[in-house]
């Protein structure tokens, strides 16, 4: 069995944490710059490595990129699911927040509430709750 941890290449990796930590709540665990492996140029050396933290209860790693511009997430979507159309809702609008809705958060036909972002950094979310009701 593996574990999956989406681990994002950032223009500023520091910037880009804090908005997922403040947007859905959690923490930075660690990090470490590029300062602090051997033969790092002096332009680099603030820039981040690795770090790990959590939003959402969901763990993430995150870097500065170092050789090439960080992409947009083209061929997938991250999907955080909650509990309440609170928390859902909540999410929604503080990560979509200098970025673009694709689809409004509404409630779907089969039951739950359904969205799709793609936030400042140019991660697309969907944001859902649980299904609801028969699922037959």
């Amino acid at each position: 069995m593996a574990k999956l941890t989406p681990y994002f290449y950032s223009e500023d990796a520091r910037a880009q944490a804090q908005f997922y930590v403040q947007a859905l709540g959690g923490e930075i665990h660690n990090q470490m710059t590029y300062g602090q492996a051997p033969g790092t140029d002096e332009a680099m050396k603030d820039k981040i490595i690795h770090m790990a933290f959590t939003a959402a209860g969901v763990n993430f790693f995150i870097a500065d990129t170092m050789h090439e511009p960080p992409g947009r997430s083209t061929g997938f979507d991250l999907n955080l699911e909650f509990k309440t159309d609170e928390e859902a809702q909540q999410a929604f609008a503080k990560l979509s927040e200098g970025g673009r809705v694709i689809m409004a958060l509404e409630k779907q036909f089969w039951g739950s509430l359904f969205g799709r972002l793609e936030d400042k950094f140019g991660i697309k979310w969907q944001i859902s709750t649980e299904a609801q009701g028969n699922q037959g």
